[in-house]
């Protein structure tokens, strides 16, 4: 008798960490289901893996189209054994207080809010299907742990995000389903690219950082997806060893 497939889904699955965790998870055998809101790029992500991949452009902002994708995801796999809540986006690094209240509203709503609706979702389908239970893990962020300067709204996600990973560890616990979280620290993005050059430290000053291959990170998440039900790493961190986290502020 054959395994049936796993499935998973990816929130911002076009780029980056994003796309790397889906062709990770495509490449250990999953079925992954790629959403963002830009259908081209997730395009590029699913022709990594011909054969393994979904795609469903998305504003995971939009509780509405966050509950027409799951209702796709049950109509069409029947079942959701993985959400990887990964999409974000950052605000200009200015001081807190010219932030405009667009600005906050929107890393608000595509760091947080996206991942609760996400989340709600998928416990609702993980609670209901049969075999029981399920794996949802966050992206955190090494901002989780400790700011940068200037980055008063991601850093406020973030850490929100930590709270949203262990009440849902609680929540779940009932139901087989389980929680964690991956604190990523300078994964070479599109998003890290200036890092290269310098970034604002604590002191001031401007240094280049190292960086990490985004696969690094997916790594990490095909490991923690590939456990058993009844095993689970509520939070790792993975990170280029030379950065200054530790110290940092």
């Amino acid at each position: 008798m054959s395994t049936p497939a796993r499935i998973a889904l990816v929130t911002g699955a076009g780029t980056g960490v994003g796309r790397a965790a889906a062709h990770g998870l495509m490449q250990a055998g999953w079925q992954v289901w790629l959403t963002g809101r830009r259908a081209a790029l997730l395009q590029e992500t699913a022709a990594l893996a011909p054969g393994l991949a979904h795609v469903h452009a998305c504003d995971v902002t939009d509780p509405d189209a966050v509950a027409s994708l799951f209702a796709a995801i049950k109509a069409q796999s029947g079942r959701l054994d993985l959400l990887f809540n990964n999409a974000g986006t950052g605000a200009p690094p200015v001081p807190m207080e010219d932030i405009t209240f667009a600005q906050w509203q929107n890393v608000l709503a595509v760091n947080l809010t996206a991942a609760f609706l996400c989340t709600q979702q998928a416990l609702r389908m993980m609670k209901a299907q049969t075999p029981r239970g399920g794996r949802i893990i966050n992206n955190a962020s090494i901002s989780a742990q400790a700011p940068r300067p200037n980055s008063a709204p991601y850093t406020a996600t973030k850490h929100a995000i930590t709270g949203l990973t262990k009440s849902t560890i609680l929540d779940g616990r009932a139901f087989d389903i389980a929680c964690g979280q991956i604190d990523i620290g300078n994964a070479a993005t599109e998003m890290t690219e200036a890092m290269k050059q310098g970034v604002r430290q604590a002191d001031g000053s401007l240094k280049p950082e190292p960086r990490i291959d985004p696969k690094l990170v997916a790594d990490a998440l095909v490991y923690m997806a590939g456990l058993p039900l009844e095993a689970n790493v509520p939070f790792i961190t993975v990170m280029a060893t030379k950065m200054p986290l530790t110290g940092r502020g």
